[in-house]
């Protein structure tokens, strides 16, 4: 049983995609050094926190309580005051002109109602050109006035009310986590898709298909042999991005390595089944690199990997259910940040295994009819 499995036609051929990936040293550094680097960057550049905004200030009331008020935004370290304004119009001036990102307008009664414990109202411009900015600027500010509000309360009266928030999983907020934890399988993904549409469809361009054909190997020896050492190579760099995400970002593995690595590979074999599936309705590499420019983005997008799934709109969250990748996000969080098995995340996991199947058989079907 040994000896013929040893010597099944299937790993001349497997050994001679070895040697070509071999002496395509670009091939295997772009296939190992990207993803690591685009999961270094992405995890910095990724980050939703905004931080050091520009803030423009009017203060019309000049007092120790405007001060505080000023002083809160400060500290807050989400609002850095820039600038002082005589007026409003200089203010508004300043931010039509770029240079703020954020004016406060502190009234001249504010002290005054303070003092007579009436709402003191101020005045809080944002510039919302970027609406995700001028959004979370608006939540940051009313944060920080709502802090300074349940500051005063506590200092008038004996009494007050104290809430504790535990944080779960991720105590110090790192949104690089997140951002990290789903980018491995968006990378795994896109990457096998692109470099098996690439190698399936060079064979094509140079004529090497014919040749197989001609040899005692039949279409599915030959379909696998061109899978196994993209799927080897790729299946590196999930040991790489599990090592840079904890390196470089301190994101733990609290679960199950191996039930992340079988995940991974899975997700390794349905980006190389996508890109099968590219290159058989392809004739050169340019036409499969623009197909998958219609792939790929949408996976991105629709998998919950760098924004939740619970922002979308209603209609197109159903939609992500169809992403191997979202899948995959699921079963890294679950693994590396809470530290669950497989007994909770076993319904993402037979989604994955149901994907893997579906991509490859449909990936080998097409490919082996275009072959016969």
């Amino acid at each position: 049983m040994l000896e013929r499995f040893f010597n099944w036609r299937f790993w001349p051929l497997v050994f001679k995609e070895l040697n070509e990936l071999r002496r395509n040293r670009r091939l295997i550094g772009m296939m190992l050094l990207p993803p690591t680097l685009n999961l270094v960057l992405l995890g910095f550049a990724m980050n939703p926190e905004v931080t050091d905004l520009r803030l423009g200030i009017v203060e019309e009331s000049r007092s120790a309580e405007s001060r505080e008020l000023i002083s809160a935004f400060a500290e807050s370290k989400s609002f850095r005051p820039a600038a002082y304004y005589s007026s409003l119009a200089e203010l508004t001036r300043a931010l039509s002109g770029g240079e703020l990102e954020a004016g406060l307008v502190v009234p001249s009664d504010f002290a005054t109602k303070r003092a007579r414990r009436e709402v003191a109202e101020v005045q809080l411009l944002v510039d919302s050109v970027n609406s995700n900015t001028g959004s979370i600027a608006g939540g940051y500010a009313a944060r920080v006035i709502g802090a300074l509000n349940e500051k005063i309360s506590l200092n008038k009266t004996s009494m007050g009310v104290e809430s504790r928030v535990s944080l779960f999983y991720n105590a110090g907020l790192q949104n690089s986590w997140f951002i990290v934890t789903g980018m491995i399988g968006m990378l795994l993904v896109m990457l096998g898709s692109l470099v098996a549409s690439a190698s399936m469809v060079k064979e094509k361009e140079v004529g090497t298909v014919e040749q197989l054909l001609m040899t005692p190997a039949g279409s599915a020896e030959i379909i696998l042999a061109k899978m196994a050492p993209i799927f080897l190579l790729l299946s590196v760099d999930i040991l790489l991005s599990t090592v840079v995400g904890n390196f470089v970002f301190g994101v733990p593995v609290r679960g199950s390595f191996t039930l992340l690595f079988i995940s991974g590979m899975l997700c390794v074999l349905s980006g190389i089944g996508i890109g099968t599936i590219i290159a058989t309705f392809t004739r050169s590499q340019q036409q499969a690199q623009l197909m998958s420019f219609f792939v790929n983005p949408p996976l991105s997008m629709l998998s919950g990997a760098t924004t939740p799934i619970e922002a979308m709109p209603q209609w197109m969250q159903p939609l992500t259910n169809l992403n191997p990748v979202k899948h995959f996000a699921i079963l890294a969080r679950g693994v590396m940040l809470k530290g669950v098995g497989l007994e909770v995340l076993y319904p993402n996991f037979l989604a994955l295994v149901a994907f893997t199947i579906i991509l490859v058989g449909v990936s080998a079907w097409r490919f082996r009819k275009q072959l016969n």
